[in-house]
């Protein structure tokens, strides 16, 4: 018993911080995902299959800035070491900036200014610092793990090269995913030269095992604009080598092969293009009578699209925004700008979370679509004033404008998950008013005069593969349709596709999803005769017809 006498005042205080902070190549080996011991027959590879020419509408031509400007001469080594910039806005539209940063991590030097060797003596290739390639060989062999259907398409068909003689220069984001891409590839027989896509989403050391097995790559993170160009013209401009193949993310290397190679161009067999971004340009160079080899349109194939583009951004948006600002999402206020497959994707992962997500759209179908989903659709100047997050995946270009970031409250988030920095008007942050502040590795806060701070994530480009990673699995999907598209345009024969932009057929599709069902232990149920007839099919495939919207 305590004495009554005695009184304990117990005082607490409490303080409050402010924190800153093709038919045929399909049904060939298609056969064999029903019976593993069947054998494997590609000798009539020119049959393969046929592709759908598709026109799509387009509102504007494609414009490409002065040849003087881009490629007349390439930067001082001076020049090379400045502060990097995003670049590739589509590379149509260049602006210079001297408030960017690039991720040096362990040494300053410019891969430019170092002479490298690998193993087998070869300097063919520049990369961080070969040194890590031990480290990149075993992420490429994780990746290979959740890969199997990339992995078995590439055992069936390695003692038939398909890709015998085919020279191939790309461009895409150098992963651990890509480089199983890559080195499939390279053992169907091809020769490859690779640089990448995005100056932020490169993984040196995955750069570094692809270099020390005898690819050519020139790519590293943290690149500048001049390294990003110069990676380019590395690939294609090589003595006693002239590619005929292009895999291309986001249209920069055809359209630098297309200006300043024009010779070399016409020579090429086939384009296979995966984005969005992309896949418009050919559409622009097709309806300008420009484009003079045929294309295939991956982006739209039913694989990507339905695979690539909505769930691993479903997933990967949380890792990206998790990873750089350490934000809870239960309560915010996010607007997603778009709901096509990117923006349903990141709607679903958020919303899961709690965040109160609104939409922006143009189109009245997905407009009404993510009503359904339980989505409110507003327009950006609504409600931004009171929103914590915007996440743009239009494609489109300044979705987000210098007053409507002017008008956005002390700690919002602002991002991309499209394949260029074209939607954010990060351009129009770069003037002497504006300070930017380097918070952690792709975070800059962005601080008005008045102290209100902005967070800008991997300075307007794609946050999932600059901040993060994305699911592999998802990604050997769309590695296996670009696969299956590079053997096709290699192997058909001449006049069976013009200088056009092709679908891949339903049956390709079809096969390629069949290639991923083993991994869940899928089990397909097959028609009888009488249900095949009863419904006008083959009971092989394909299921549906094209015009059919999943």
């Amino acid at each position: 018993m305590s004495d009554p006498a005695v009184e304990v005042k117990l005082e607490v205080k409490q303080a409050s911080k402010e924190v800153k902070e093709s038919e045929n190549v399909a049904e060939k080996y298609s056969a064999m995902t029903v019976s593993k011991n069947s054998e494997m027959n590609m000798g009539d590879l020119s049959s393969a299959f046929s592709a759908v020419p598709t026109h799509k509408p387009v509102k504007k031509q494609i414009q490409f800035v002065e040849d003087k400007q881009e490629f007349s001469r390439f930067p001082t080594k001076a020049g090379r070491r400045s502060l990097s910039r995003s670049i590739s806005q589509s590379s149509t539209d260049s602006y210079g900036s001297a408030a960017s940063y690039t991720d040096s991590s362990d040494d300053e030097t410019s891969p430019r200014d170092k002479t490298q060797v690998n193993s087998k003596g070869s300097s063919d290739f520049c990369v961080k610092n070969i040194k890590q390639a031990e480290f990149g060989r075993r992420e490429i062999e994780i990746a290979e793990q959740d890969m199997t259907a990339l992995i078995s398409l590439r055992k069936r068909a390695q003692s038939e090269k398909p890709l015998a003689g085919a020279k191939i220069v790309g461009c895409t984001h150098i992963t651990a995913q890509t480089a199983v891409l890559i080195e499939t590839l390279v053992a169907l027989g091809a020769q490859c030269r690779w640089t990448a896509c995005n100056i932020y989403s490169t993984q040196n050391e995955v750069a570094a095992a692809l270099s020390e097995t005898g690819v050519a790559v020139f790519a590293w993170k943290g690149e500048s604009e001049d390294d990003f160009w110069w990676c380019i013209d590395r690939c294609v401009n090589n003595e006693g080598w002239q590619p005929n193949m292009i895999l291309d993310d986001g249209g920069d290397l055809t359209h630098w092969m297309y200006k300043k190679y024009p010779n070399v161009f016409k020579k090429i067999r086939g384009i296979v293009e995966e984005s969005v971004t992309g896949v418009h340009r050919l559409y622009q160079l097709s309806k300008a009578g420009k484009l003079c080899v045929p294309a295939m349109n991956v982006n739209d194939s039913v694989t990507k699209q339905k695979f690539d583009n909505l769930y691993c951004c479903r997933e990967s948006i949380l890792d990206g925004l998790k990873r750089t600002t350490d934000v809870m999402f239960g309560g915010k206020q996010v607007v997603i700008c778009g709901y096509g497959e990117v923006g349903k994707g990141c709607c679903a992962a958020l919303k899961a979370l709690g965040s109160v997500v609104s939409i922006t759209e143009i189109d009245p179908i997905c407009a009404l679509q993510a009503c359904m989903d339980g989505f409110r659709v507003v327009k950006l100047n609504e409600v931004i004033r009171q929103v914590d997050v915007i996440i743009t995946c239009t494609g489109n270009k300044n979705v987000v404008t210098r007053d409507q970031l002017d008008r956005m409250k002390n700690g919002s988030i602002v991002c991309n998950m499209g394949h260029s920095n074209t939607e954010i008007d990060v351009a129009s942050l770069r003037t002497p008013e504006l300070t930017w502040e380097r918070v952690r590795s792709q975070v800059d806060h962005v601080i008005w005069p008045d102290g209100k701070r902005v967070i800008l994530l991997a300075e307007g480009r794609l946050l999932n593969l600059s901040c993060s990673t994305v699911p592999t699995f998802v990604l050997s999907i769309t590695a296996t349709t670009q696969a299956l598209a590079l053997i096709e345009l290699y192997n058909a024969p001449e006049g069976r596709y013009k200088q056009d932009v092709y679908l891949l057929p339903k049956k390709m599709d079809e096969y390629v999803a069949s290639l991923h069902l083993t991994t869940f232990d899928a089990h397909l149920t097959e028609l009888s005769d009488d249900q095949a007839k009863y419904l006008g099919l083959n009971k092989n495939g394909p299921f549906k017809p094209n015009y059919y919207r999943y």
